[in-house]
């Protein structure tokens, strides 16, 4: 396969499993958390998902298109080992959903995100909330959902607090 193949099953799987989680959160209130800005494709596609929502960005510095990029209340710039820990001075409200697409390249430095964020996101999140994810995070106390059509298992990572 391509890279330019892979690429696009990668975005539409993401874009597949945001809609399908957009769905389980419509009724749980709260803020987005957005993992890592990127380009800020996912960012504005969430917008879009959640025109009434606040959405919190949380990467190490800024590389998005000028239109996608969320104001300075709303971007947390930094190693999400630290500005994930001190999230709960700017992000008061239990979030209904966090997206998580930390991924590195270095399988090494993803398992150890993932173990960070397997510990740390879960005190961020409302009670029925959802957690998407490149990686495997497997969160204590929440189920795995199946992804939805046409997204192969362990493309994306779909939890729901249990």
């Amino acid at each position: 396969m391509s890279r330019l193949d892979s690429f696009i099953r990668r975005v539409t799987a993401q874009r597949d499993c945001l809609n399908m989680a957009a769905d389980l959160v419509a009724d749980e209130p709260g803020p987005i958390l957005e993992l890592g800005l990127g380009n800020g494709r996912t960012y504005d596609h969430l917008r879009c998902l959640f025109p009434d929502r606040e959405i919190f960005v949380f990467d190490r510095r800024v590389a998005a298109h000028p239109t996608c990029i969320p104001d300075e209340s709303h971007m947390i710039l930094g190693d999400i080992f630290e500005t994930l820990r001190c999230a709960g001075s700017r992000v008061v409200a239990s979030a209904a959903l966090a997206h998580c697409d930390i991924g590195t390249g270095d399988a090494r430095e993803n398992a150890r995100i993932a173990a960070f964020l397997r510990c740390e996101l879960p005190r961020l999140m409302a009670p029925r909330a959802v957690i998407l994810a490149d990686q495997r995070l497997d969160p204590d106390g929440w189920a795995q959902l199946p992804p939805p059509p046409g997204v192969k298992p362990d493309r994306y990572f779909i939890y729901q607090r249990a």
